[in-house]
């Protein structure tokens, strides 16, 4: 059992779709962020389940590391082959296989971007809601759990998903879930598989929640004299009620960011990106009701943006934070981390980061999907820089400990791939034996993307 016969007989399987070339293997080795470069031996490019399952068994039987890839838009590594084999890469996996406008469902495969998928929904009247910013796999979603600005809205990959079917270590091909939307039968494997980062099971297929394009979009913008008045402007909105579609932060650092980047000419203090959707007049009865709430807390220049070119640039904008975080810090890469509170203790959790990264002498934005306590660090670091590095590394146990010590989570969004593996024993103690046992009974070889989310058990 080697690693040399399972790339035999891969290729034996896939012919020239079993790649060792010096190019596809540094490609499939990269990242966005500052982890060091992590090339696989062999690139695998399957078209169906069935190759997948064949796949998996030779490796099953070769021992031999298999790590899903998809867009490669993860920001915690889950995507690197850290300890080598195969990089299977799915996104040749990537078409809609239904649609089913009166269920408000679609079944598409793993390598679809969620853009792609929105595109193909068009003229149906109906979206796929989960936005992380990038255009990301389904299949990578799914298994980091995805969210991003509209979660506050619609939810999270983990409440957008009915039904999947999947790969196990062995080759076992398995459904979870249904198509009907809701059951009581049996093991949620569903939502064990989702979040699990590619360490459980391969993701093959997806039926998905649709929702119905609003009537009626407006977004807006404001700003406020501290984090403070902009945080907990956010939190009198989500508990007076108000539905918002999207209701973000910038502080700012992130606001100076977006300004070089984009040359997008805000002045430098905090500000909200906001969307409402509805009917157009709950629309404009929402936009109301939070302008008389924002000015109670000192906003400033309230602008919206009504037409769809106008939205569009404006979210456009916002999902360029990681690239407007970079230009902060010529020629830096970004270390990104994320922590998600409950909302009642987002104010003195982004004022503490804030603080903490002053202290520390680094440059570091913040934004944030606020109106579900969850928010993102941008450091810029020279990975070359060891001071730094430590620094940083530093940063982000205590805005680990910051969010455990307020009730929340160490990420709310970016997940623990390599990065948080050692806030994963503080976060949840005793019952990290059990995701251990879990592991064990999925996966007893250990071959399902290895080195990620559970720290070794020393």
């Amino acid at each position: 059992m080697t690693l040399e016969n399972a790339l035999s007989r891969l290729t034996d399987l896939l012919g020239d779709r079993l790649s060792t070339s010096d190019a596809d293997l540094a490609l499939h080795g990269q990242n966005e962020t500052y982890y060091a470069d992590a090339p696989p031996h062999g690139v695998a490019y399957p078209e169906t389940t069935e190759e997948v399952s064949e796949i998996l068994k030779i490796c099953h039987g070769e021992n031999c590391p298999v790590t899903a890839y998809g867009a490669a838009s993860s920001l915690e590594g889950q995507h690197l082959a850290v300890r080598g084999g195969i990089s299977l890469d799915m996104n040749r996996m990537n078409r809609v296989l239904a649609v089913n406008a009166e269920d408000m469902n679609a079944v598409v495969q793993p390598g679809l971007t969620r853009i792609a998928l929105n595109e193909e929904l068009r003229a149906t009247g109906l979206f796929f809601s989960v936005d992380p910013g990038a255009d990301a796999s389904m299949g990578g979603m799914a298994a980091t759990r995805a969210s991003g600005t509209t979660a506050v809205r619609y939810g999270t990959m983990r409440d957008n998903i009915l039904a999947m079917e999947a790969v196990m270590a062995d080759g076992t091909v398995i459904r979870t879930g249904t198509k009907a939307r809701k059951s009581s039968t049996g093991y949620d494997l569903n939502h064990l598989l989702i979040g699990s980062e590619g360490t459980l099971g391969i993701i093959t297929e997806l039926t998905v929640k649709l929702h119905g394009i609003p009537e009626a979009v407006s977004a807006a913008t404001c700003r406020f004299d501290s984090v403070e008045d902009a945080v907990n402007c956010v939190i009198l909105t989500i508990q007076s009620g108000l539905p918002m579609a999207r209701i973000e932060l910038l502080d700012e650092m992130m606001v100076r960011g977006f300004n070089r980047y984009a040359d997008a000419g805000l002045p430098e203090k905090p500000h909200l990106f906001l969307e409402f959707h509805g009917s157009p007049a709950s629309v404009t009865e929402q936009m109301e009701t939070f302008a008389a709430i924002a000015e109670d807390f000192g906003a400033e220049a309230m602008k919206t943006a009504t037409t769809t070119e106008d939205r569009n640039a404006l979210w456009a904008m916002r999902h360029k934070a990681h690239y407007a975080s970079a230009a902060l810090g010529t020629g830096k890469h970004i270390w990104p981390t994320d922590v998600c509170v409950p909302i009642s203790q987002l104010a003195e959790a982004v004022v503490q980061a804030q603080r903490d990264a002053v202290a520390m002498d680094l440059t570091c934005t913040i934004v944030g999907h606020v109106g579900d306590g969850n928010f993102h660090a941008g450091l810029s670091v020279d990975p070359g820089n060891a001071d730094e590095m430590a620094r940083a590394k530093l940063f982000t146990g205590k805005l680990a400990e910051t969010a455990l010590r307020l009730g929340g989570t160490v990420s709310g969004e970016h997940g623990i791939g390599i990065g948080k593996q050692g806030y994963m024993d503080a976060e949840h103690g005793p019952a990290l034996a059990y995701m251990r046992a879990i592991k064990q009974g999925f996966d007893p070889k250990n071959i399902l993307n290895p080195g990620k989310m559970l720290p070794d058990n020393h």
